[in-house]
């Protein structure tokens, strides 16, 4: 906190002097549109609200004429849907907006469920990636254009879809060619873990029912606090001290976050794990976020482990359980809540510890030097696949207890595993992995990630390919019962890919690219009933 008070680093952030992260202005001056969200997306809400008020009237034609849309699908990866799921979990119980369910996952099985349990005549798709181009999106949304198409029609078919992209992109003349009902250009100056507050983020907020002028507010009066930045004031700013804290001790060898939230939270970590793992796995670095980890005693817990804990008011479920820990000696962080509405300045405040981090560990935190190294290799697959009808045959083991045994002796003090999982992700499949994380979890002492594919490409995939190397990486293959083809373009009927076969793309590429790192990896194929092949390892004696 010194360091940071001396040489003014909270100051030179808030005014945009790259510097402070960097010998180059590369991706830092045209990445700070985040600083200011909470003030020039007020100007913007009209937009939004007018959205709200067509959607909620029902300004369908024909057949369809003066049914309001019920459900939300939001089509994203990433930074684009991270943020919408957690308003959703956390607000959509509240029953003043829409119903949001969000599909980021290639799986065959996955996209079927989201068709299949929608009205597609009452429903809103909402087609996000910055880039414009992201494959699982732009896929996503030549499916569903289809299967919309096919029940109202192609003259009504655009008017289900809205777009939020960046300026210029392939998505936004996409919108423009297929009618969209409209389309929300976003500030192109922030990258997309840093956009809960923009379009990105509000746009499906305001669809859910969240109170927008509220959220922002959170957001505006956190700001005055990360602002302080002089003498014993630095210590009243909880981004600088957050982000010392999370800097310090991954110098110091904790370099392990473990949250723990309020159930009223839902998911946020999920998004705190993006933000964290993009920005500061890299270099031979990194912070491992781990998410969704059961909490246990002291004794299963190595000394890598800390522990930050989002607590509503009023909440106390965890603090018996977080107290010992810290009496054990881990260092544990209590982060205390208002009400759901201050997740708006919680946003911002991750934002700048998370840039503060970066600076403490001398890393960049909003480039990505290792996100398309994973993408590159899957191309390739799928390249490989339409030139020879097939996949290349990539090595998986025998799902056997024994082997797995021999694959976790690699382990050393220090080290975390990751299970990634390209399954459908179901309730039961979901279930069944966190019973065998904990399994590992409790045997080994070592920190566990659970991912499912290709979702955790767009977050934690990163951090895998550019941190220390203290990484093993556990992956299942899920068997697809009924594929589903990709048109070649929307509105069209031909196809020369599946779900299917892009999946196991994904999958083959990560697998290619973790070892091109030097990562120890081993793949299971799962046959059958995912859950119950799953459940049979974990039933397996040591």
């Amino acid at each position: 906190m010194a360091e940071i008070r001396d040489q003014d680093i909270i100051g030179r952030i808030w005014d945009h002097d790259y510097t402070v992260l960097a010998d180059k202005a590369d991706e830092i001056t045209n990445r700070l549109g985040w600083l200011h969200l909470q003030e020039t997306m007020v100007e913007n809400l009209e937009s939004i609200r007018a959205l709200i008020e067509a959607v909620k009237a029902g300004d369908l034609v024909g057949d369809h004429k003066g049914r309001p849309y019920r459900d939300v699908l939001l089509l994203g990866m990433g930074g684009s849907s991270l943020a919408p799921e957690v308003f959703s979990n956390i607000f959509s119980g509240d029953g003043r907006g829409l119903r949001l369910k969000v599909l980021d996952s290639t799986d065959p099985g996955a996209v079927l469920d989201a068709a299949e349990k929608l009205d597609l005549s009452r429903t809103l798709f909402v087609v996000a990636t910055k880039s414009g181009g992201t494959a699982e999106t732009l896929s996503f949304f030549k499916y569903f254009y289809n299967r919309t198409a096919a029940v109202v029609g192609r003259e009504e078919a655009g008017r289900h879809f809205a777009a939020i992209t960046d300026p210029g992109s392939k998505l936004a003349e996409i919108a423009l060619k297929y009618g969209f009902r409209t389309t929300f250009l976003n500030d192109p100056n922030l990258g997309g873990r840093y956009a809960a507050l923009s379009y990105f983020g509000l746009a499906p907020a305001a669809l859910v029912g969240v109170d927008l002028d509220r959220l922002l507010e959170s957001a505006r009066s956190m700001a005055g606090e990360l602002e302080k930045n002089t003498g014993q004031y630095l210590f009243d700013n909880p981004g600088a001290l957050l982000g010392s804290i999370m800097g310090a001790l991954a110098e110091s060898g904790w370099d392990k976050i473990t949250f723990v939230s309020s159930p009223g939270l839902a998911n946020f970590g999920d998004w705190v794990e993006q933000l964290i793992a993009e920005s500061t796995g890299k270099d031979g670095k990194g912070i491992l976020p781990v998410v969704g980890e059961s909490l246990g005693g002291a004794a299963v817990y190595g000394e890598d482990r800390f522990f930050v804990y989002l607590r509503l008011d009023g909440d106390h479920s965890w603090d018996d359980a977080l107290d010992a820990l810290a009496k054990a000696g881990h260092p544990v962080v209590t982060i205390d809540l208002s009400d759901r509405y201050a997740i708006g300045g919680q946003f911002l405040m991750w934002e700048m510890a998370t840039a503060v981090s970066g600076h403490l560990l001398g890393i960049h935190p909003f480039d990505q030097p290792n996100v398309e190294a994973a993408k590159v290799l899957a191309r390739k697959m799928v390249a490989a696949y339409q030139e020879e009808g097939q996949l290349p045959q990539g090595e998986t083991a025998s799902l056997d207890s024994a082997i797995l045994a021999s694959f976790l002796k690699k382990a050393e003090p220090g080290d975390y595993i990751a299970i990634q999982a390209y399954a459908t992700p179901t309730n039961e499949a979901k279930s069944a992995l966190q019973a065998f994380r904990m399994r590992l979890r409790d045997e080994t002492g070592l920190a566990t990630t659970l991912g499912f594919g290709p979702r955790f490409l767009h977050s934690t995939g990163h951090l895998h390919k550019g941190d220390g190397g203290n990484g093993l990486f556990i992956q299942f293959l899920g068997g697809d019962v009924q594929d589903v083809p990709i048109p070649d373009e929307a509105g069209g009927p031909d196809s020369s890919i599946s779900f299917g076969v892009l999946k196991e793309a994904q999958a083959l590429g990560d697998a290619q690219a973790l070892r091109d790192s030097n990562r120890r990896v081993i793949r299971f194929r799962l046959e059958g009933d995912t859950a119950r092949a799953l459940m049979g390892l974990i039933s397996t004696p040591k």
